[in-house]
């Protein structure tokens, strides 16, 4: 009998982390994933994967670990010998990366080194597959529209210039070390699953708060940045499909679409029955020091090279964001626990 593939995941508490864990387990991968100590359990997004086994044998395993610590992720590698690797873990908000700028470079460019360095130490005794999550955060002040794999990166935020840094040794692992290592430039990629401090979550679960009764306003910052907006649950099918093919090589992961985060911010509410100028207001301390305003993807290649291409419309991605958070704020207004879980 053949043993399972087995995967290790960093960053598989959040959003896409969860989505991946879900996919790898239904096609019948052992998964592994590395969380971080912390004093509570965050780990709502998977919770359900262990009562809800996809396939005979599949299992999840969680091992506590630091995309700070070289040492425990090597010795981690070395030990799960997983056939492929995700990092997907990340100090991944921009706003905050201006805040925290040194620490965001350590875990989201340095964290993605030390990935790479365990994986070429296992490469000497056996196959490995390592995947990036790039951003397209990474054009920045973009040079042309829209974005492929051979447009500049002009990085806008530490966090973006963590990103880039990590691109860049994953490319020079493939190039110097023959380690099969891909990046996935994905643009925005949003889900019921998304953070609450990312723009569209924090739209949709206020619509669903506010149509409950329980929250009066909602503060943003720049209405008019533009950006490609794809479903989460969409792109981690493309992250498994990077890593399936014959060559190892870098993609961009989009809708070929645009739009302004006012946009979302309109259907959002008008999905409700709302009219978000009643309960919107401006606050300048959601201003980045410096923006993106405007991307947009180009996923041509991975549809020519891997057959991927998004299914979930613009509108549709924030329908079903919006009903997902309309049944959660009912739950909350009934005084049900609604701390983070799978949807």
């Amino acid at each position: 009998m053949n043993q399972p593939r087995r995967a290790l995941i960093t960053g598989i508490t959040g959003q896409d982390g969860s989505y991946l864990a879900e996919l790898l387990l239904s096609k019948g991968y052992d998964v592994h994933g590395i969380v971080r100590r912390a004093s509570s359990f965050n780990t709502g997004r998977i919770d359900h994967l262990y009562q809800d086994r996809h396939e005979p044998g599949a299992q999840l395993t969680l091992h506590y670990g630091d995309l700070a610590d070289g040492q425990s992720l090597t010795n981690l590698v070395l030990t799960i010998e997983p056939d492929e690797i995700y990092n997907l873990g990340a100090q991944s908000h921009v706003r905050v990366s201006f805040d925290a700028p040194l620490y965001t470079h350590d875990i989201t460019g340095t964290g993605a080194l030390r990935i790479l360095e365990a994986a070429r130490h296992l490469n000497k005794m056996k196959p490995v597959r390592v995947y990036q999550a790039s951003s397209s955060e990474m054009f920045g002040d973009v040079l042309e529209v829209p974005q492929t794999e051979a447009t500049p990166f002009r990085p806008c935020s530490p966090y973006a210039c963590a990103k880039v840094f990590a691109y860049h040794q994953t490319v020079n692992y493939r190039d110097a070390y023959g380690l099969f290592a891909c990046n996935g430039i994905l643009f925005n990629h949003e889900s019921p699953r998304r953070g609450e401090t990312f723009v569209t979550r924090k739209i949709t679960r206020a619509v669903g708060r506010i149509r409950e009764g329980l929250q009066d306003k909602l503060y943003l910052g720049n209405l008019d940045a533009k950006r490609d907006w794809g479903y989460a649950k969409e792109y981690v099918e493309a992250m498994w499909m990077m890593l399936q093919h014959d060559d190892p090589n870098d993609y961009v992961i989009a809708t070929n679409e645009t739009h302004s985060i006012r946009e979302f911010l309109e259907l959002a509410f008008d999905s409700a029955g709302l009219d978000w100028h009643d309960y919107v207001e401006i606050d300048e301390r959601y201003y980045r020091p410096s923006e993106v305003n405007l991307l947009l993807g180009d996923y041509t290649k991975a549809k020519e090279i891997l057959g991927w291409e998004p299914r979930t419309t613009f509108r549709g991605l924030a329908q079903l964001m919006v009903e997902a958070d309309s049944q959660l704020a009912i739950k909350e207004k009934a005084g049900q626990d609604v701390s983070i879980s799978a949807v």
